[in-house]
């Protein structure tokens, strides 16, 4: 059976390319794999607004699930991370009651702004981990930001290249993308890889 790896949520950004969305970074706990996904305003907001410690005057729809659950005796155990296609991911929100375990399909946006909510497990299967990361190795991770050219001029010669790149120039692109830490463009360009080695 596929193994199951925890994921932790470790930044969310505007998105450069898509207006009106944010690109979401969850990182694998006591691992190097990252994995950036895109979400909407409300569930970026709803994320970090919480993982900031924010109050807001009045309860957010993930507030008001939460609450309700916790009213009801039932419990957010974990949530799982079970497909993805065409870079969108699918999830399911596991939740128990008395002895009772249901499981609810949802979007992964909304299962991660509840899963923080309830501290529990944000989980995935590691073929899929493994098919979608963005590998970023101990040094580069830690290594103190540097200052770079115009991102958005950058952002558009990744592109540009990558349309019409080799495999090789491709890992590059990507390589250069993690270390600008443009994590959308990362993904768009891991997305390009990953077709290019099924076709092959």
């Amino acid at each position: 059976m596929d193994k199951k790896v925890e994921l932790q949520v470790l930044n969310i950004t505007n998105s450069q390319a898509q207006v009106g969305a944010f690109a979401m970074l969850l990182g694998e706990v006591d691992g190097e794999r990252q994995l950036p996904i895109i979400i909407g305003p409300a569930e970026a907001q709803a994320t970090a607004l919480y993982l900031k410690g924010i109050k807001t005057p009045r309860p957010l729809t993930h507030d008001l699930f939460t609450t309700s659950l916790t009213v009801l005796g039932v419990s957010l155990i974990r949530v799982l991370i079970y497909k993805a296609k065409d870079g969108i991911f699918y999830s399911y929100v596991y939740l128990k009651r008395d002895e009772d375990i249901i499981r609810i399909d949802a979007r992964t946006s909304d299962a991660i702004a509840l899963a923080v909510r309830a501290d529990c497990p944000i989980l995935i299967y590691e073929s899929i981990l493994d098919r979608e990361c963005l590998r970023i190795p101990d040094e580069e991770r830690n290594r103190s930001e540097e200052t770079v050219g115009d991102k958005e001029s950058m952002e558009e010669e990744h592109e540009s290249s990558s349309r019409s790149a080799t495999s090789k120039t491709l890992e590059q692109a990507l390589e250069q993308a993690i270390k600008d830490e443009n994590y959308e463009l990362a993904a768009k360009i891991r997305d390009q890889i990953n077709q290019r080695n099924k076709n092959q």
